[in-house]
């Protein structure tokens, strides 16, 4: 099990956990992003912006501080 902020552009994984309390899961459900949902991860900031991820077919940007809580299997 790996971290989203960790994974490389063009992978696809699954979101598995999202450890960090009820503010986290309710931040994360607001872009539409839940326990078992699939994600394409579009890009990668090389200065540690925002990861630019695909989820139920949108673009959704995510600062590295949620995505480092978010732990997935790639696929």
């Amino acid at each position: 099990m790996r971290v989203l902020s960790d994974m490389d552009e063009g992978k696809r994984v699954r979101v598995l956990e999202i450890p960090g309390g009820k503010g986290a899961r309710q931040h994360l459900s607001a872009y539409g992003i839940h326990l078992g949902d699939i994600l394409l991860i579009k890009r990668q900031s090389a200065w540690g912006g925002p990861i630019l991820i695909e989820v139920h077919g949108s673009e959704v940007a995510l600062g590295r501080g949620i995505a480092s809580r978010v732990q997935v299997e790639e696929l």
